[in-house]
């Protein structure tokens, strides 16, 4: 049997046109009566963005660029907006598991529309991004939290700002460029090469518009930019407020120059996962709900060692701030990757743990 969505893919119709979508409804249609449901599922079946249903958004184009992509989502009715700077966590269904990932928002916060833009960068083995880059399609169904995070501007915006960002880091600085007017602004950005620097056509324009001063920097030829080294490009930058987002490297060392020179009231950074601090011995990890036992490495959070074997995780923000990853060890010893302590439980004596940033220190299990 064919469905009406493998029809309209086969004729060629777009997947967010209406023929499209109304394919879709049939088919959950369909499966709702070999499927038991409860009454909250059938109104999922006809409106998934109705206020009061879980926050879902739909997927209204996906632009893809050199190892990146764009996505447009149209949020449910129950979303409360964004701040320039914050981001968003978005659920993918990736080979029928539920992956969350926190993606910056980049779109303006008055857009009519009422739609909302994230760009992905794709990273070698990531299952996320990659199945975005290559297997998202308009219509898509994905869940959605609210926005959060402090990355922001301050209501009373600074006399002068200073932007250090590398890779996907500019995309909350993004954010704010297109959402705020500065009096007085220096971006300086790090990417490999001009070929893999995101929104390089808008920084350029943004930057001979006035509206900042741009610094470029290919780190394939120029070599990374320490942050001891800033002086060279922005001579005042102990004058200036700052907002830091990149790899871990970069925030660590911006925190330490800013430490060293007593400045760390003007600085602010975005982090998606924790500082790794220590590092468990690894070993033997039984999930013992999904019956699922895997080797974990001593370096890798306990949330991706089982999402990567398929369990369903519950997860959060992915850095040990929000506890939606808390799980219960049943048994053996994991050691939290930002402190270095050890948790030990037995069965007689179970533990709560957070799986993101915890790692099997030894044979282990996980109630999940």
């Amino acid at each position: 049997m064919v469905s009406m969505t493998q029809a309209a893919s086969a004729a060629g119709t777009h997947p967010s046109s209406p023929l499209a979508l109304a394919g879709r409804t049939v088919g959950r249609l369909f499966d709702a009566l070999v499927t038991p449901l409860v009454p909250g599922d059938y109104l999922d079946l006809f409106s998934p963005l109705r206020k009061g249903a879980d926050l879902r958004g739909r997927v209204m184009a996906v632009q893809r660029h050199e190892g990146a992509t764009t996505v447009l989502l149209r949020p449910g009715r129950g979303w409360k907006g964004h701040r320039p700077g914050q981001y968003i966590r978005i659920g993918f269904e990736v080979d029928g598991v539920r992956l969350w990932r926190a993606y910056s928002i980049t779109s303006p916060v008055d857009d009519t529309d009422g739609l909302i833009t994230i760009t992905v960068r794709a990273i070698p083995d990531g299952r996320v991004s990659n199945y975005v880059l290559h297997h998202l399609r308009p219509g898509k169904l994905v869940m959605l939290d609210q926005a959060t995070g402090d990355f922001t501007q301050p209501d009373d915006q600074p006399a002068k700002v200073l932007f250090i960002t590398a890779g996907s880091g500019i995309t909350p600085v993004m954010g704010m460029l297109r959402n705020h007017e500065f009096a007085d602004a220096v971006v300086v950005h790090s990417s490999p090469d001009p070929s893999q620097m995101l929104f390089a056509d808008e920084l350029h324009r943004r930057a001979a518009s006035g509206q900042f001063r741009l610094v470029e920097r290919f780190t394939s030829t120029q070599g990374t930019l320490s942050a001891d080294r800033i002086a060279d490009v922005v001579p005042d930058w102990a004058e200036r407020t700052a907002w830091v987002c990149g790899p871990t490297g970069l925030m660590d060392d911006a925190e330490a120059h800013w430490s060293r020179a007593r400045l760390e009231h003007l600085l602010h950074v975005e982090r998606f996962r924790p500082r790794i601090v220590a590092y468990g011995e690894g070993g033997e990890t039984t999930f013992t709900e999904s019956n699922v036992v895997v080797d974990a490495p001593p370096s890798a959070p306990l949330l991706d060692v089982g999402e990567d074997a398929g369990v369903l995780m519950p997860s959060g923000c992915r850095m040990g701030i929000c506890f939606n990853c808390v799980a219960t060890l049943t048994s053996g010893s994991v050691r939290d990757l930002r402190t270095g302590e050890t948790t030990h439980a037995i069965d007689e004596d179970p533990v709560l743990i957070q799986t993101c940033v915890s790692a099997a220190a030894g044979p282990c299990s996980i109630k999940l």
